[in-house]
């Protein structure tokens, strides 16, 4: 079995998707006091079940923003290869992926403003048949990767 890959993801990935998390986390925080609202006007249902979505609302809140971000993190690896890039990716279910360099049609890279306030962003690799990215990579490793995977690419397809 092949070794896992070595290089990591920024660290900073953590906090942004800590972010996104937060900001996720305000819909299910505004139907539950909303909840509570139509619930103390109208009483449609018992009060108790609004404090269940509460206590739902806060502990999914809890999960999503501090516990996944931290996972994923660990999780997330990869190895840019002469003739490969391996990504290794997952939280129960760990996926890896080998993407040939003479399958490689382009490399962009992806910033959105919340990556961007990090510091941060994405490399996708494109193939004939899917899109792989590489999430959270401080820019300038990205654009770096992002030129080398070309160039790799680009060799491969000169030897065919």
């Amino acid at each position: 079995m092949r070794e896992q890959p070595n290089e990591r993801i920024a660290t900073d990935a953590v906090k942004a998707w800590q972010l996104t998390a937060h900001l996720i986390a305000i819909i299910p925080l505004l139907l539950t006091i909303a909840a509570f609202v139509v619930n103390y006007y109208f009483e449609p249902f018992p009060y108790w079940i609004g404090i269940i979505l509460a206590a739902i609302t806060i502990v999914e809140w809890g999960i999503t923003a501090f516990l996944i971000p931290k996972l994923r993190w660990r999780r997330w690896r990869y190895q840019i290869y002469d003739q490969e890039v391996y990504i290794q990716h997952g939280i129960l279910i760990v996926t890896r992926t080998v993407v040939p360099m003479i399958r490689v049609q382009h490399v962009d890279t992806q910033q959105g403003p919340i990556l961007k306030k990090y510091g941060l962003s994405t490399l996708e690799i494109s193939t004939a048949a899917t899109t792989h990215e590489i999430p959270a990579l401080l820019e300038e490793e990205a654009a770096d990767l992002r030129d080398q995977i070309s160039e790799l690419a680009r060799v491969e397809q000169d030897d065919v």
